[in-house]
């Protein structure tokens, strides 16, 4: 059995793995050696090499002295990130499958006849093949065109010769495209982690901004707590002063009372030796309990609680003048105090 026949049939099948061997950089059939990459890719390793200089203009290639650190580019099929070590690209392992079946399609292709209709042919000059380029039409075309057709006063190229330049600079914008991807992503990457350092930079300053806050709650909370103990405290003692007044006026109405009902029980007396003998004393004791009515009082207002009232005006509109300070802003109320006070000082200067 004939491996290489086995291996590269006829057909499509020449065309679908021609396809399959093409690198995605130069857009030309694997050019050895061919390396592979993490994620499986083949690239030719100029290719290869192109793009990781691109993405990395700073490290040193083995023309010069090698870098000591590595790099990084992103795969041109996939955007898998590939890191590379000292060795850049010529650390990459080769791909000898691949290399190998280069070498047997190449021979299997330059082994068979060359298909009619395979090479373009000019429209014109049906039995011509298109060989040459013409740079002032910048079209493709034959040499009997430049010579009796369309072309005769054009300036012309050989076809290869355009064609390799033209793969030559779409390779490099390929390499270039690749290269700004890379730093696209990498500003993606710088814009992500800008967010994340954003959104914890604002949780931080939110709880610090929340600590404070509490704090000043618990400051309130804690005056509101002393002033109300301070009324609660004067009104106890007022409350105490006036029941005991009420106490003492109740136990002289109790005595006032009695001294009634004995009064009027001496009046119902019939005999007077009998009411002499204890009107006196009674006389005495109503004129004592009289005196006694000049009990203690309370002043005018003494029930009022005006004296515990705050003016917090101020501070309400301190409390609404919270706001975020900025340094600048600190700066210039430091800069503002410092004149004003050598203003004073020169005033007071002068004075003297």
């Amino acid at each position: 059995m004939d491996y290489k026949s086995s291996l590269i049939p006829d057909g499509n099948a020449m065309e679908n793995l021609e396809k399959q061997l093409i690198c995605p950089i130069c857009l030309e059939m694997f050019t050895k050696p061919v390396v592979i990459l993490p994620c499986q890719h083949n690239l030719c390793r100029k290719c290869a090499n192109d793009i990781f200089q691109a993405a990395n203009p700073y490290w040193t290639n083995r023309g010069g002295s090698v870098s000591m650190s590595g790099g990084r580019f992103r795969c041109p099929s996939c955007r898998h990130e590939v890191i590379m070590d000292r060795h850049g690209v010529y650390g990459l392992q080769r791909n000898l499958l691949v290399e190998n079946i280069i070498d047997i399609y190449k021979q299997e292709c330059s082994s068979r006849p060359l298909q009619k209709g395979s090479h373009p042919m000019c429209k014109e000059h049906e039995d011509e093949k298109i060989n040459i380029y013409c740079l002032t039409c910048e079209v493709p075309t034959c040499s009997l065109c430049k010579v009796f057709g369309a072309h005769q006063a054009c300036e012309v190229a050989p076809l290869q010769s355009i064609f390799q330049g033209q793969k030559t600079e779409l390779s490099n914008c390929i390499s270039m495209l690749v290269a700004g991807n890379d730093r696209v992503q990498t500003i993606i990457s710088q814009l992500e982690d800008s967010c994340r350092v954003t959104k914890e930079n604002s949780h931080q300053v939110k709880e610090e901004l929340s600590q404070k806050f509490d704090t000043l709650y618990a400051i309130l909370d804690e005056k509101k707590s002393e002033l109300l103990q301070r009324i609660t405290q004067e009104q106890e003692e007022k409350l105490g002063f006036i029941e005991a007044l009420i106490l003492q006026y109740r136990e002289q109405l109790e005595k006032s009372t009695k001294l009634v009902e004995t009064a009027i029980q001496s009046l119902d007396e019939p005999g007077g030796a009998t009411f002499l003998s204890s009107a006196k004393q009674l006389i005495k004791s109503i004129v004592e309990a009289s005196k006694g009515c000049q009990l203690g009082k309370t002043e005018q207002g003494f029930e009022n609680m005006d004296y515990f009232t705050l003016d917090l005006e101020h501070i309400a509109e301190a409390l609404r003048a919270i706001d975020f300070g900025t340094d600048e802003e600190e700066e210039e109320e430091e800069f503002t105090e410092e004149e004003a006070d050598e203003e004073e000082g020169v005033t007071t200067e002068e004075h003297q």
